[in-house]
């Protein structure tokens, strides 16, 4: 009778389970997590293959997903098929579960998350440079981040149990107290988000934004970051951007070039009625300008002043610095030839002779 007791106990080694079922359920583990993981790196060995646009976007979405498919999904699937082997005590047995569900819950977040990422990629793909998308898939990203693990944590607080509605309850009243603390934090997420949606700049963008110049590098959750003239990076809180007056050079389609040239009082008038048509003939050389006017504008006092209006178009791809400096050099070689002399800021001063010897 002893002998066989301690056949029995032997036999029952840990939780109700023989050493023959806990040795079985071990090499089942081992089998599903390894097969599960060939699977995978075979499938992600191939990926280059399957994520040709040739194949459907589905085929290569779901090869997409494998190859990115994390241990915790293995370990889940390999723990639920060794439990099927075992008999535990319902409350081991309840954790066991809730491991296995969280696991699996945090794969399909992984997933989630995923799908977004290829979704953009997709995206970003077939629109290649399009600067105003680029610009808002950190946003996106960072939002739709945030709903989908928020998404995640409900669910497995409700499988484990808790009370979901009394919960929200509670985060309300405390999100009006978190929310009121971080207000300027919240402030510039929502202008991040408004930017994102409204769009008046992308990354690219030339910016004049009250005393700041710059163009567009980042636009962030929080900042956006431009780059000046003279080479150093602007951060700008996104709040205070939308408050401000911005000035988006970026989205002009021409910009205007205003001219002022000073003509000597002595200059023959067959030569000054000519000068307007000079100057227009002049700016339309250039394919890239629009000419606009040119008038005498102003009898000064020591010179004529002609003044110059003119647009360059598409000034994102044409600079209008190098536009004003073609036009200014053909002035100045056609005035030569010409004959036509510049002004230059002078006052004449007339001295009497006689009153200055009498009073001597």
């Amino acid at each position: 009778m002893v002998t066989l007791a301690k056949s029995l106990t032997a036999d029952r080694l840990l939780l109700g389970n023989s050493f023959a079922d806990w040795l079985i359920a071990a090499i089942l583990f081992v089998a599903v997590w390894s097969g599960l993981w060939i699977v995978r790196k075979t499938i992600g060995s191939r990926y280059k293959g399957y994520s040709s646009a040739r194949n459907p976007t589905a085929i290569r979405l779901i090869a997409y997903l494998i190859g990115n498919t994390k241990q915790v999904l293995f370990i889940a699937v390999a723990l639920d098929a060794a439990q099927g082997m075992l008999t535990f005590p319902p409350r081991i047995e309840r954790i066991v579960q809730n491991i296995v569900l969280l696991l699996v819950l945090v794969q399909v977040g992984l997933w989630a998350a995923r799908t977004l990422r290829f979704y953009l990629a997709t995206k970003e793909a077939e629109r290649g440079a399009d600067q105003v998308f680029l610009g808002s898939l950190d946003i996106i990203n960072f939002v739709a981040g945030m709903l989908i693990w928020s998404l995640v944590i409900l669910v497995a607080l409700d499988n484990f149990g808790v009370n979901i509605t009394a919960l929200l309850a509670g985060l309300g009243v405390g999100g009006v107290a978190v929310a009121l603390a971080l207000q300027n934090v919240l402030g510039d997420l929502f202008a991040s988000l408004s930017i994102a949606l409204d769009k008046p700049f992308v990354v690219g963008d030339s910016l004049v934004i009250d005393t700041f110049v710059g163009k567009v590098e980042h636009i962030g959750i929080k900042t956006t970051r431009l780059r000046s003239e003279s080479g150093e990076q602007i951060i700008l809180s996104n709040a205070d951007i939308l408050k401000s007056r911005v000035r988006n050079h970026g989205r002009a389609p021409e910009l205007r070039a205003l001219a002022t040239i000073r003509v000597a009082y002595g200059t023959p008038i067959e030569k000054l009625k000519a000068i307007p048509a000079l100057l227009e003939r002049i700016v339309c050389e250039h394919s890239q300008a629009r000419f606009e006017r040119c008038h005498l504008k102003t009898l000064g006092d020591s010179s004529l002043f002609f003044e110059l209006s003119y647009f360059v178009r598409q000034p994102s791809t044409n600079p209008l610095l190098d536009l004003q400096q073609a036009v200014n050099f053909r002035i100045l070689d056609e005035f030569r030839d010409l004959g036509v002399e510049f002004a230059y800021p002078a006052q004449l001063v007339v001295l009497d002779r006689l009153e200055s010897t009498a009073r001597s």
